[in-house]
Order: C-alpha cells, then structure tokens, then sequence
C-alpha cells in the first residue's frame, strides 16, 4: 500500500495492511525465529526489522530518504542481541514491532483523510488482536488467568489487591507511589520525607531529571547510572524479565568495540 498520491483507502484495507505486517513480524519472532538471530548481527551497521503486507519479514538498514516515506521502526535491534537473554531481546523487538505497526497504520489513516469515527474503528479492529509481544511472551494466556483469577475474587476486594509484586533479582527500582500521611501518623511522615531526601538528588542519565516516588527507575549493570523506565523503553513488566539490564550506550560500546 502506497501514501502518496492520496489515493482513498478504507478502515478494512488499512487494518488488511496491518494484519499483513504484523503477520510477517510474528513470523520473524516464533517460526523464523533463528534466521532472524543470525541476520541480527551485531557486528553489522544498524539493523530494522520490517513487517510487509505480504506476510513476509526483512532485516535490513533503514531507509535512506529523510523523511523516509513511512514510519521507520526501532533502529539498532542488532546491537542489544547479545546484551541479554534471547527471550529478553525478543520481547524487546516485539514491543518496538508493536509501537512500528501502529505508527504505520495511523500514518495511513492520517494520509488518507481518517475522520475520528474511521480512527476510533481501525484502531478498535487493531485493538481486538493480540500484540506480537503477547504472543512472542505468551501474555495472552498469562492475562487470561489473570482475569479468571479476577473475576473469582470480585467480592474479595482488600488492600492486598494493590500490594507492589516482589522485586526481581537485578537492579531495577520500581518506585511506587507513597500514600499520602495521615493525621497524627508522624513516625510515617518522618519514614516518607527521608525517603524522598534519599533519591531527590538523582538524576536520570537519558533525560537529566531528578528522581520521583510514583516513576519507575532502572539502574545499568554496568556503568549503574539510573534511568526513567519511560526514557529508555522498558516498562517495569519488562524489567521484570531482564537479569541483566544494559543502557542503550553500554550496549552500542558492546556492539561496537
């Protein structure tokens, strides 16, 4: 499907287009699983990773044209590939795959004059698929559980339902939001202000911001500078499954000696 020309499009073709590529994407990540770990190379220059509408996949370098005449996806994939386990890095790609389709589809909608009503219905057609990160990690049936587990509990609700998970092993900081003090709670108030005097004065090393309670940080194993999980991608779902978490520059100086 080309943009150019302003050629008019319909929801259904556009979701068919995204289907395709999303098909090719999955492919990449479960069926051609190794030929993908071998194209990825980090040696090479940097990688993307294309989902096209026939249902096929390339690994090659991005386009040369700027602007380029769709939406690139997440660049450099080959150079986190030995930077942690192969179901970490897989899941990596896939969220990224995810964010790719998206922007790829709306790109469409936007060119071709999408009104609000046709916007809200691609994206509910797109919406009703799993993601390629649910299906490369298996979330699908883990969130099935989950609202089975839920829906068993509906008249059980307590204050254990919002208890923070265990942290994993591995430097990762997921702050979470501090109740408020009560009244008369002094030796609580005390335990917060210390809390917050102990991490004010860190700063994020994508950004430059300082650290707060109600976001989530992540701590690089190697030059153990902290950064907002927003900033370098990684959501505390996804920390949970890395054992070593490796910045963007650490991983381009493995990548790259």
């Amino acid at each position: 499907m080309e943009a150019a020309g302003y050629t008019s499009r319909t929801v259904e073709e556009v979701f068919k287009d995204f289907k395709g590529r999303r098909a090719g994407i999955v492919k990449a990540l479960t069926s051609d699983v190794e030929e993908f770990f071998q194209q990825c190379d980090p040696e090479k220059e940097n990688l993307c990773l294309y989902g096209f509408p026939s249902e096929q996949w390339e690994v090659h370098l991005p386009a040369e044209e700027v602007p380029p005449e769709l939406p690139e996806p997440a660049l450099g994939i080959n150079f986190a590939r030995d930077g942690m386990p192969e179901k970490d890095w897989l899941s990596l790609v896939a969220v990224h795959s995810d964010a790719w389709l998206l922007a790829v589809s709306f790109y469409f909608g936007a060119r071709f004059g999408f009104d609000k009503a046709d916007r809200k219905r691609l994206f509910n057609l797109i919406n009703d698929l799993p993601t390629v990160f649910e299906i490369v990690t298996g979330a699908v049936k883990k969130q099935q559980k989950a609202k089975s587990s839920i829906s068993n509990q509906n008249g059980n609700k307590s204050k254990s339902n919002t208890k923070p998970r265990a942290e994993t092993p591995g430097r990762f900081s997921r702050p979470q939001p501090q109740p408020q003090p009560q009244p008369n709670d002094e030796d609580y108030s005390l335990l917060y202000e210390e809390d917050e005097d102990e991490h004010g004065e860190t700063l994020c090393g994508a950004c430059g911001e300082n650290y707060a309670s109600d976001e989530f940080w992540i701590c690089c194993d190697i030059c153990e500078k902290w950064f907002h999980g927003k900033c370098v991608k990684i959501t505390p779902a996804r920390a949970e499954h890395i054992k070593q978490y490796k910045c963007p520059s650490c991983s381009n100086k493995r990548a790259r000696p």
